[in-house]
C-alpha cells in the first residue's frame, strides 16, 4: 500500500472528522486551534498534498502562488469560498471544493433565530435580565415587531435561502425573492420573484441575505439600497459580512429607518465595526450559523468525501474550481 497523502488542516475539527483523517491520511492537525498566518500556512504545506481550510485561512492569489507544487487540492470546510482565489487556484491546477447542502438547515435556523431575536428585542431583554434591571411590566414595555404574516424578502434563493423560506412559511410570511435566475415555478411555492435587488427591497418588511460574497455582491446592501426598504424594516445576515456596507447599515439603524438587525457575519471577522455593539437594536452572534454537532460533523465528512475522490482519481462532488 502506498504512502498516505499528507493533508494540512486549517483549524481544529470535530473529533469524528479528525479520527477519519488520521485513519485515511497523514494529517497535520491544528490541536491548539490557532489561526495560521499566511507564512505559517505556507510553511506547513511544504511536502503536503492538500489543504483542508476553513474560511479563516485566506488563500489569496499571492498565497497560492507561494504554495509548493505538491499541493493538488484545497478542500474547504465551508460553503463559501470567498477566502480562496479560485482563478489563481485553477491556474495552478489545484482542485477546489466546498461543502454545500449539509449546513442549509442549521444556517436557516440561525437566520430564523436572528429574525425573531431582532424583531422582538431579544438581546436588549436578555441584557436587562442579566443586569438585574427589570423593574416593572406595562403595556408599553419592550414592545417589538411581529413576524407573523409579514412580507419577507430573500436575497439569494439557493439552498439556505430555500430552506429559510420554508421555515418562514410556518409564520405565514409572504415570500419575495431576488436570485440571479428565477426558480422553476414548481419550486417557488408561491414566492414572488423580482428581477433586481432594487425591485425587491420596497416589499421587504423583513430582509434576509443568503447570497455568496463575490465581486458583484460585495457592498450590495449600501445606503442607496437601504433607503429602498420600508421604514421600520428588519435586516438579517447569515451569509457574509462583505455583502453589507457597515457604515450605511449603522446609519440606517441609528436613524430608525431600519428598526433592527440580526447579524451572524461581519466584515473583518473576528473584529467588527464597534458601531453595531453600541446599538440597542442589534442582535449579534459570532458566526455560528452552522454550529451544531450534526452539521459540523457533516461538513467535515463532506470535505473528506471530496478529498477521497480526488486522490482516488475521481471527480469530486463539490468542485468549484
Amino acid at each position: 500500500m502506498g504512502q498516505k497523502p499528507t493533508v494540512v488542516v486549517g483549524r481544529k475539527l470535530p473529533e469524528a472528522v479528525e479520527t477519519r483523517l488520521e485513519r485515511d491520511y497523514e494529517p497535520r492537525l491544528n490541536p491548539t486551534d490557532k489561526v495560521y498566518s499566511s507564512d505559517e500556512l505556507i510553511t506547513l504545506c511544504q511536502g503536503a498534498d492538500a489543504i483542508l481550510p476553513c474560511h479563516t485561512e485566506h488563500l489569496s492569489a499571492a498565497v497560492i502562488a507561494r504554495l509548493p507544487v505538491s499541493i493538488k487540492a484545497i478542500c474547504n470546510f465551508s460553503v463559501g469560498v470567498d477566502h480562496v482565489d479560485l482563478k489563481a487556484a485553477k491556474a495552478r491546477g489545484i482542485v477546489v471544493t466546498n461543502t454545500p447542502d449539509v449546513l442549509s438547515d442549521a444556517t436557516a435556523e440561525t437566520a430564523m433565530l436572528l429574525m425573531l431575536g431582532a424583531a422582538r428585542r431579544a438581546a436588549e431583554g436578555e441584557r436587562m435580565m442579566r443586569r438585574g434591571e427589570w423593574k416593572d411590566w406595562s403595556p408599553s414595555f419592550m414592545v417589538g415587531i411581529g413576524v407573523t404574516g409579514k412580507r419577507l424578502g430573500i436575497i439569494g434563493m439557493g439552498r439556505v435561502g430555500h430552506v429559510f423560506a420554508e421555515r418562514a412559511r410556518g409564520f405565514r410570511m409572504e415570500i419575495h425573492y431576488y436570485n440571479r435566475r428565477r426558480l422553476d415555478p414548481t419550486l417557488e411555492h408561491g414566492a414572488r420573484y423580482h428581477a433586481t435587488v432594487e425591485a425587491l427591497l420596497p416589499y421587504c418588511q423583513f430582509l434576509s441575505i443568503h447570497c455568496p460574497a463575490t465581486s458583484e455582491t460585495r457592498g450590495l446592501l449600501n445606503a442607496e439600497r437601504l433607503r429602498l426598504l420600508p421604514k421600520g424594516a428588519v435586516v438579517v445576515n447569515t451569509a457574509r459580512g462583505a455583502i453589507v456596507d457597515d457604515e450605511a447599515l449603522i446609519a440606517a439603524l441609528t436613524s430608525g429607518h431600519v428598526a433592527a438587525a440580526g447579524l451572524d457575519v461581519f466584515n473583518n471577522e473576528p473584529t467588527f465595526h464597534p458601531g453595531f455593539r453600541d446599538l440597542w437594536n442589534t442582535f449579534l452572534l459570532p458566526h455560528v450559523g452552522s454550529a451544531t454537532h450534526e452539521t459540523r460533523d457533516a461538513m467535515g465528512f463532506r470535505a473528506l468525501d471530496n478529498l477521497d475522490a480526488i486522490f482516488a482519481g475521481r471527480a469530486p462532488r463539490d468542485r468549484v474550481a
